[in-house]
């Protein structure tokens, strides 16, 4: 007896740890429709990789992040990311890095990013950043914030919106460290009121509670992502 509870044990502990290795990978995409025509347009879940012997030391160097974005924009500030598109290295590894400048007042609006969790450091200047819950069970969403100055780090967890605003009146910079090799970016404004085709104003009246006429000069607004 002692014998076959000792092989059920074998087997449960087999059927555990196919468990964990046959779970479904990360996606790097918003999508990856399934196709049987080898013909159409194939695509991978990430990037095709370089056979490792032709590997050279270029394929893991990203060069410039020492210069300051443009931030002659609406929004007053400038993302430079690094992720595997700009350097193929990180393909596979699960990391990607932004600088990020801010003009005085200048805001990375509310956005997400589907694909990773966000860590950033204050290089420069002093920031105000935040980001809120999803639905609590209160039904409340609350907000987690605070003023960050040189030096600083704050964490913004995986899919949750945040944002961050310089409110000195001298230039700012921080760099970000996330969790993907393509951690994705959903711009709320730009998401709700710029999509294309534009969603039903009908909808968002009702969403937003404002009148047809106010969703109408918002989706007529050029919006855009720093």
């Amino acid at each position: 007896m002692g014998a076959l509870k000792f092989l059920a044990f074998l087997a449960f502990l087999a059927l555990a740890s196919y468990g964990v290795v046959a779970t479904d990978p990360t996606q790097l995409q918003d999508f990856c429709i399934g196709t049987n025509d080898p013909y159409n347009a194939l695509f991978v879940n990430g990037m095709f990789c370089k056979n490792p012997v032709a590997a050279k030391a270029e394929d893991f160097l990203f060069q410039g992040l020492d210069k300051a974005g443009d931030t002659n924009n609406m929004v007053r500030s400038n993302v430079t990311l690094v992720s595997a598109v700009q350097l193929a290295g990180l393909n596979t590894l699960g990391i990607s890095l932004a600088r990020i400048d801010f003009a005085p007042y200048g805001l990375n609006p509310p956005h997400t990013h589907p694909r990773a969790t966000e860590i950033l450091t204050v290089i420069d200047g002093t920031l105000h950043v935040g980001f809120v819950t999803s639905n609590l069970a209160n039904g409340d969403n609350k907000l987690f914030t605070k003023v960050l100055n040189k030096g600083d780090v704050f964490v913004f967890p995986q899919g949750l919106i945040h944002f961050q605003f310089n409110i000195g009146n001298t230039p700012a910079v921080a760099i970000a460290g996330l969790s993907s090799q393509n951690p994705g970016t959903v711009t709320i404004a730009k998401a709700v009121f710029g999509a294309n085709p534009p969603i039903s104003v009908d909808v968002l009246s009702k969403a937003f509670q404002l009148d047809a006429g106010i969703v109408k000069k918002l989706q007529s607004q050029f919006w855009m992502s720093p």
